[in-house]
């Protein structure tokens, strides 16, 4: 294809119905309707209202991305959408779509991954990844640390998270603490106003851990301490500095997931780190980061934080490159697969 192609992409893997569109690496338009006011009096994602959500929010998305982008459906040159991993009933309602639209426009169809498409949504922020790239996922799902020679058909798992991952352990403790759902972002902005006062553990990271689990990650050690350590406090009636746990919690896991990312790109050689994942949106996390790569000499990336969390962007820039780089799309016959593994970067 001499022209830079022309993809829309479709998310439904949570409770982000996200499509977006890009132009080869050029994002053009990135439109989300999110259903997470809808979850928040439970305190977590219920699966089937995310399911209905995405079927209620689709139609509209997708007409109001063509309309900001300025483009019609019959522009596109392809269809890409999230196939796995996620919730099996909001995965349905997007491969359905996205199938659909396909057939209805004669277009191929791209299903892929949503990791995979993390790492790929950077190539609209900051251009081509460099090959290879170590990619550091981090999410309410997912704690991985891949080594990524290829974006559209070589993704390894060099780790994983071994139970809680970052951003499960910041929903759990901001529920501990009496903060709103997601706990992500309002652990981040309860320590602003904290210090790091509490030394809370980091797990996997001495020690016959680091020997088995070099490069995996466990943060329910560290939720459960947490947890004990403001039972305590309100045991002896002392008042619990949200603040300050807040911003000792935080800390932990953001010295664990940096330490093992620059360590990885180190024993593997590689010379740039991409983070990705909602809670890549996390201030300290970017800063710890960007100070441990700059003494390492290791080129850091990481989008924008709306470019972060689950969005249709990163679903049309995987599906670009694939198209860009020849890939074949993907059988009409395409399924949703909730455990659809990392390595897997299309489902064909």
């Amino acid at each position: 294809m001499s022209r830079q192609p022309l993809v829309l992409g479709i998310e439904t893997s949570c409770d982000e119905t996200g499509v977006g569109i890009v132009r080869g690496e050029e994002l053009l338009v990135d439109a989300i309707a999110s259903s997470v006011d809808e979850h928040a009096r439970f305190g977590g994602v219920v699966p089937e209202v995310a399911s209905r959500a995405h079927l209620e929010a689709m139609v509209p998305t997708i007409e109001r991305a063509c309309r900001e982008a300025g483009v019609r459906l019959d522009d596109l040159d392809a269809v890409a959408v999230t196939s796995g991993p996620g919730l099996a009933g909001a995965l349905m309602v997007g491969v359905a779509s996205a199938k659909a639209l396909a057939v209805a426009l004669g277009k191929p169809l791209y299903g892929v991954n949503h990791l995979a498409a993390h790492v790929a949504v950077d190539i609209v922020e900051h251009g081509p990844l460099p090959e290879p790239t170590l990619a550091m996922l981090v999410s309410g799902g997912h704690s991985s640390l891949l080594l990524v020679p290829d974006i559209t058909s070589d993704v390894r798992s060099l780790g994983a998270t071994i139970d809680d991952a970052a951003g499960e352990a910041f929903d759990k403790v901001a529920r501990v603490l009496g903060l709103p759902f997601p706990g992500g972002p309002h652990i981040d902005r309860a320590s602003e106003a904290g210090h790091v006062t509490i030394d809370f553990p980091r797990g996997l990271t001495g020690g016959r851990d680091m020997q088995r689990h070099r490069f995996d990650f466990s943060f329910s050690g560290l939720k459960t301490a947490v947890s004990r350590w403001v039972e305590t406090e309100r045991a002896t009636g002392r008042a619990v500095p949200v603040a300050d746990v807040a911003a000792s919690f935080q800390e932990a896991v953001v010295d664990v997931l940096t330490r093992k990312a620059v360590l990885a790109c180190k024993e593997h050689d590689v010379a740039a780190l991409q983070i990705g994942g909602g809670v890549a949106a996390n201030r300290r996390l970017r800063a710890m980061a960007q100070e441990r790569c700059d003494a390492a000499g290791i080129q850091l990336r990481v989008p924008r934080p709306g470019l972060c969390t689950d969005n249709g962007a990163m679903v049309a820039s995987l599906g670009a490159q694939m198209v860009l780089k020849g890939r074949a799309p993907s059988d009409l016959a395409l399924a949703a697969d909730s455990s659809m593994l990392v390595t897997d970067v299309q489902a064909l």
